[in-house]
């Protein structure tokens, strides 16, 4: 669905508050720059689809109205070495499966951000804080690190997952 520039300033102002309120101040303009592409459903004339250059950055949780973020979108947001969203390290002997899509469990966590709270939108990160995966955490950061048993993030997007199409992310 086409959307008129005046909407789409207004969809882009709406994406970047919800964007701070998840991530903290800045985030929206970090992540949605100008020049972004807006996917709207035709059904419902919602936000589906967050676009920069032909790569999806994040899409909106219909039944949340929050964002979830791929591995491009957790990029923008940890760059130049500041880590803007919640995070999760793992151990490497388990990153390299994480990365490939499966989820995380709390006896390979080795530090969390303490702030997060359980079904948050956090990025995986490996020991030498490195992006692996992106997901949503079923546990509070500090229950990451408490646990030893039990899934503490579900992982959404790995690193290195095959796509529909069969081919490896990127």
């Amino acid at each position: 669905m086409a959307v008129d520039q005046a909407r789409k300033r207004k969809l882009l102002t709406i994406i970047r508050k919800t964007a701070d309120y998840q991530f903290g101040l800045g985030a929206g303009e970090i992540l949605f720059p100008e020049d972004v592409d807006l996917v709207i459903s035709k059904k419902t004339g919602r936000v589906r689809q967050i676009l920069l250059n032909g790569a999806l950055i994040a899409t909106l949780n219909p039944s949340s109205g929050l964002l979830n973020l791929t591995i491009e979108g957790a990029e923008r947001l940890c760059s130049d070495g500041e880590v803007r969203a919640r995070w999760v390290k793992v151990r490497d002997d388990a990153a390299h499966i994480v990365e490939k899509g499966r989820d995380v469990f709390a006896r390979h966590v080795i530090d969390a951000d303490r702030a997060i709270r359980p079904f948050e939108e956090v990025v995986v990160l490996n020991s030498h804080g490195e992006i692996i995966a992106v997901g949503r955490a079923l546990l509070s950061g500090s229950e990451m690190l408490e646990f030893k048993r039990g899934v503490a993030v579900r992982v959404r997007r790995g690193r290195m997952e095959k796509t529909k199409k069969g081919e490896y992310g990127e």
